[in-house]
């Protein structure tokens, strides 16, 4: 059974830092797709950063340059570490993790989630 469990969400000032983690256990496949996604109240789900077993690793425009995705060295862990925060970034963040098939995770389909851990940002 594949559980992700998200930690490190919090309040924070405008231009302040979090550190992200999720913690994934039950997954064997060989490839994956894995990445933070959020959603803001009355706004969709986006996507915010995605990486593969490969390590090609995809932001969404506006986060790039001050979001980094990484992984710990044995692949259990996913990071989202998020500088220079802005009350636009508030939202619920997920983890989500599926098999990769090929193509880009940025636009893939994640069957296994996270229960979300809240952003505040505080202008």
């Amino acid at each position: 059974q594949v559980q992700l469990v998200e930690s490190g969400g919090g309040s924070v000032q405008s231009g302040g830092s979090l550190r992200l983690s999720c913690a994934v256990s039950g997954y064997t496949a060989d490839t994956y797709c894995m990445g933070w996604f959020r959603q803001a109240p009355g706004k969709e789900r986006e996507v915010v950063a995605t990486i593969n077993n490969y390590g090609d690793i995809e932001y969404v425009d506006s986060v790039k340059g001050r979001f980094t995705i990484s992984q710990d060295s044995g692949k259990n862990t996913l990071f989202l570490q998020m500088n220079t925060l802005k009350p636009e970034d508030a939202a619920i963040y997920y983890c989500a993790a599926d098999r990769w098939y090929g193509g880009r995770c940025i636009w893939a389909e994640y069957n296994y989630w996270g229960q979300g851990t809240q952003v505040t940002v505080s202008s």
